[in-house]
């Protein structure tokens, strides 16, 4: 299936595996990125130096797109920033809205921003700034963007932006996927449930 998240960021599919800190491991994202999907590495959880190695070895699983999800209040932020560019990461996604000093950076270099917002004066603070797409995360999902309704939310930031809008939280199969793009949204981001680092067998079709 092609849509405007899929031509941006070279996948297969219109699906998103979320960087989940402690969950989103090489293993989980490399899996994804076979499958077809955009596995984000989750990084929060990460020094530097094993932010680095993490994404090495996420190349030598799969020649596929993957990201590495920052997080924008970070001390260091700046730093993760270099690590991507330093080693050739596609796509850069943001727990929180990143500044627009980071956003220019990552463009600059050839880097898919995506951020993620609760809200839609955030969509439109990003898009302003450069984003190339954002994550639209309802109060059903978890992480750090808001309480609103991913069914409110998400039809609110779809005619507010003109940049991919890729659907969070609520959604946990396929019904979800075809409900999101009846949205408007070009995508549509899955938390995982049973592949993560501690499970012996990571399989994703």
């Amino acid at each position: 299936m092609e849509t405007a998240l899929t031509k941006l960021t070279g996948v297969r599919h219109p699906v998103v595996q979320t960087g989940m800190g402690w969950v989103a491991g090489p293993r989980l994202v490399s899996a994804a990125a076979n499958a077809g999907a955009l596995g984000i590495l989750g990084s929060a959880t990460m020094t530097p130096v094993q932010l680095r190695a993490a994404i090495r070895e996420v190349r030598s699983r799969t020649g596929a797109p993957f990201g590495v999800n920052l997080r924008a209040d970070a001390q260091d932020a700046a730093e993760r920033v270099e690590i991507l560019l330093a080693e050739g990461v596609r796509v850069a996604s943001f727990a929180l809205a990143p500044s627009a000093e980071l956003i220019t950076r990552l463009k600059e270099a050839g880097v898919v921003v995506v951020p993620s917002v609760g809200a839609r004066r955030h969509a439109e603070k990003v898009a302003a700034w450069g984003a190339d797409a954002v994550i639209v995360q309802g109060g059903e999902g978890g992480g750090h963007t808001g309480e609103v309704a991913t069914s409110v939310l998400l039809p609110q930031v779809v005619d507010a932006v003109r940049i991919p809008v890729v659907a969070a939280g609520g959604f946990f199969d396929g019904r979800g996927l075809v409900a999101a793009l009846a949205y408007g949204a070009a995508g549509w981001r899955w938390a995982p449930a049973s592949c993560s680092p501690r499970t012996p067998r990571c399989r994703i079709r």
